[in-house]
C-alpha cells in the first residue's frame, strides 16, 4: 500500500494544498464550540449585548470561512484522486503495453481489464476518501483531546477507555476481511473472463442454443462472487456500529457523570475552574463528539483500507512484472549483407510452463523477394514459428535472425518497424478505414492506401461503402464480413513497407477467387521483401519458391511443390485430402 501511495508524487501539490485547507477547516471548526461557550458564559449570563453581537459575527464569519474551506477541500480532494486515479490506470496501461505476449498470458486478460479499472477504481475511492478522513481525523482527534482535557480532564478520560476496544475491533476486522477481499477480487477476475467469453461468442452461444448453459454458468460464479460480498458485509454490519455504538456510549457516559454531579456545585467549579458552567459543559460535548466522530472515521477506515490495500497488491504485481522478453541495453542494427530476411538455427520452443516443446530443431531461411510458405496439421506449430519472428516469444534453443541479427539483439522499434505481419484473426480498431490502415504507417498518403487496398483486393469494395476511407468501422469489424476484415488487414500491413511480410493463415476467410488474385498481386508488387505464409489451404502456397512442412513441431520436408510431392508423406497426405487426382495431375 506504501508503494502504491508513493505515486502521488507527481500531484503532491494538491496533497500539499489539501493538507493546508484541511488544517485550516478543522482549526475553525475548533474556534466555534468555544465562541459559542463565551457567549452562553459571558454575554447571557451577564446579558451583555454587545458582546453577543460582537461573538455572534465572529462566530457567523469563522462558520463561512469554514464552509468556503469546507468546499474548496471536498474540490481538492476530488482532483487529486481523479489525477491519481489516470496517473495510475496510465502506469498500469503502459506497463501492459511494453509486455510480451508471454507476460500478458500470466496473468490472463479479463484480470487486467479488472485492474486497470475496478482495482484502480478502489484506490482512487481510497484517496479520496483517505485524504479526508486520514487528515481530518487525527486534527479532529488532538483538537478535540486538547479542548476537553483543558475544559475537564476527569470527564474526557471516560471517553479513552473505549480506545483498546475500538482497537481491537481493527484488528478482528482486518483478521477476517484481508482474505474475504482477496477472494472477491479474483472472482471478480473470474466473472469477467465469462462475460468477456459470452460476449466474444456470442454468436455461437445462440448458433447452438446454448443460452441456457451459459446463463447458470453466469449465475453461478455470479452467485459466488455476491455471496462474498454479502459475507464482508455481514462482518462489517456487526462490527462497524459496534465501534461506533461503543464511541457514542462514552459521550452518553460523561452527560450522564456530569448530570449527576450537577446539583454539587462544588464539584463542577472544582472540575472545570471556571464561574458559569452550562456555556462549557456544551462546548465539552461539542468536543467530545468531534472525538467520536475521528474515532468513527477511523473505524470506517476499517472498511476502505482492506480493500485499497488488497487492489494496490494487485496493481503492484503488473508494475513490478519483469517481462520474459528482455531488451538489450547494446542494440545491433542490420547491415544489409545478408540476402537472407530471416533465419532459424535450430529452434527449439517451449511454452512456460508446458512440458514438452512445441517446437523442435527448426532451421530454414527466408530470402528477399521468394515467398516461404509453412504447412502442417492442425496443431502443429505453424503459427508458433511465425510468433517467433517479431519476438511475441523468444525461443527457448537456437536463434532466431533477421537480416542477419539475433532478433534477442535488436532493438523492438526498429525489429518491428520491418515486419508487416497479419495475424490469423483479423483485427480491426473503432475508427474510419483511412485510421486502420494508417495504424501500419501513419505518414501514409492518400495514395499510399488506395495502392495497398487494390493489392490487398480491398480497393472495389472500400469505394462502395457510403463514404469511402471516412466510412466508419465499429469495434473489431463487426459491421464487416470476416473476407473485408481480412483485406483491411492485409492492406495494413502492405501500406508498411517492410522487408518482410508475414501472412498467418490470413487468406483463410477468402474465396478462391480472391484468393488467387491476391497472391497474384503481392507476387507482382512485393518484390522487394521476403514474404511468409502460413496457410491450411494448399492451393494457397503451391507458387512459393520454398513450402516448409511441420509435422509435430518438426520439419519434415522442405522444397517446392512437386519435390516434396515426390519425397514428403506428410505433404503428399495435405494435398490429397484437398485436391481431387485431377486436380492434382494438373498441378504436376
Amino acid at each position: 500500500m506504501v508503494r502504491i501511495l508513493g505515486y502521488l508524487k507527481p500531484v503532491k501539490k494538491y496533497v500539499f494544498i489539501t493538507v493546508i485547507v484541511m488544517l485550516l477547516s478543522q482549526g475553525v471548526g475548533l474556534l466555534l464550540p468555544l465562541l459559542m461557550s463565551n457567549i452562553m458564559n459571558k454575554g447571557i449570563s451577564e446579558m451583555d449585548t454587545q458582546y453577543i453581537k460582537q461573538t455572534g459575527l465572529l462566530m457567523t464569519v469563522a462558520a463561512a470561512v469554514s464552509v468556503v474551506l469546507a468546499v474548496c477541500n471536498s474540490y481538492f480532494t476530488s482532483k487529486l484522486s481523479t489525477l491519481y486515479g489516470k496517473m495510475l490506470r496510465e502506469k498500469v496501461f503502459f506497463k501492459v503495453e511494453s509486455l510480451a505476449q508471454c507476460d500478458i498470458d500470466k496473468i490472463g486478460t479479463a484480470s487486467i481489464i479488472t485492474r486497470s479499472t475496478n482495482d484502480v477504481k478502489q484506490i482512487q475511492d481510497f484517496v479520496l476518501m483517505g485524504v479526508r478522513m486520514i487528515l481530518s481525523a487525527p486534527i479532529m482527534l488532538v483538537g478535540g483531546t486538547v479542548m476537553a482535557f483543558i475544559m475537564n480532564a476527569k470527564l474526557a478520560m471516560y471517553v479513552f477507555a473505549v480506545l483498546p476496544l475500538i482497537g481491537a475491533i481493527a484488528w478482528i476486522v482486518l483478521k477476517l476481511v484481508m482474505p474475504l477481499f482477496r477472494r472477491r477480487q479474483k472472482l471478480t477476475d473470474r466473472l469477467n473472463h465469462l462475460v468477456r467469453e459470452k460476449l466474444s461468442g456470442i454468436r455461437v452461444i445462440r448458433a447452438f442454443n446454448r443460452s441456457d448453459y451459459e446463463d447458470g454458468r453466469f449465475d453461478e460464479r455470479n452467485g459466488e462472487l455476491a455471496d462474498i460480498a454479502l459475507k464482508i458485509a455481514r462482518i462489517f454490519a456487526v462490527l462497524i456500529p459496534a465501534a461506533i455504538v461503543l464511541a457514542f456510549g462514552s459521550v452518553c457516559l460523561l452527560i450522564w457523570i456530569a448530570a449527576k454531579n450537577i446539583d454539587t456545585m462544588d464539584y463542577v467549579l472544582e472540575a472545570v475552574k471556571i464561574k458559569n458552567t452550562v456555556g462549557d459543559l456544551q462546548a465539552f460535548v461539542i468536543y467530545m463528539i468531534m472525538i467520536v466522530a475521528s474515532l468513527t472515521m477511523a473505524a470506517s477506515m476499517f472498511v476502505i483500507v482492506p480493500r485499497a490495500s488488497i487492489s494496490a497488491n494487485r496493481i503492484v504485481e503488473i508494475l513490478d512484472l519483469e517481462s520474459e522478453i528482455k531488451q538489450t541495453d547494446v542494440p545491433v542494427s542490420p547491415d544489409g549483407k545478408t540476402e537472407n530476411t530471416v533465419e532459424f538455427r535450430n529452434v527449439s520452443f517451449g511454452y512456460p510452463g508446458a512440458q514438452d516443446m512445441v517446437l523442435n530443431n527448426i532451421s530454414f531461411t527466408a530470402k528477399k523477394g521468394e515467398t516461404t510458405a509453412i504447412i502442417g496439421g492442425t496443431g502443429s506449430g505453424k503459427s508458433t514459428v511465425v510468433n517467433l519472428i517479431p519476438r511475441f516469444y523468444d525461443v527457448t534453443f537456437g536463434g532466431v535472425y533477421f537480416k542477419g541479427v539475433n532478433v534477442k539483439d535488436m532493438a523492438s522499434e526498429e525489429l518491428c518497424a520491418g515486419i508487416g505481419f497479419i495475424p490469423q484473426t483479423a483485427s480491426l480498431f473503432s475508427g474510419t478505414v483511412a485510421e486502420n490502415i494508417r495504424y501500419g504507417k501513419p505518414d501514409a498518403t492518400e495514395e499510399e492506401i488506395w495502392r495497398a487496398l487494390e493489392i490487398a483486393q480491398a480497393a472495389d469494395f472500400v469505394k462502395k461503402l457510403p463514404e469511402g476511407l471516412d466510412s466508419h468501422i465499429s469495434q473489431s469489424g463487426t459491421n464487416l464480413s470476416g473476407g473485408q476484415k481480412q483485406r483491411l488487414s492485409i492492406a495494413r500491413a502492405l501500406v508498411r513497407q517492410a522487408d518482410v511480410y508475414i501472412f498467418d493463415d490470413s487468406f483463410s476467410a477468402l474465396d478462391f477467387k480472391t484468393d488467387a488474385a491476391l497472391r497474384k498481386a503481392i507476387a507482382e508488387n512485393i518484390k522487394d521483401a521476403a514474404i511468409v505464409v502460413v496457410a491450411q489451404r494448399v492451393g494457397t502456397i503451391l507458387g512459393a519458391e520454398k513450402i516448409i512442412v511441420i509435422d509435430e513441431g518438426k520439419i519434415a520436408g522442405t522444397g517446392t511443390h512437386d519435390e516434396l510431392m515426390s519425397s514428403c508423406t506428410v505433404y503428399r497426405e495435405i494435398v490429397e485430402s484437398q485436391l481431387s487426382p485431377d486436380e492434382i495431375s494438373k498441378r504436376r
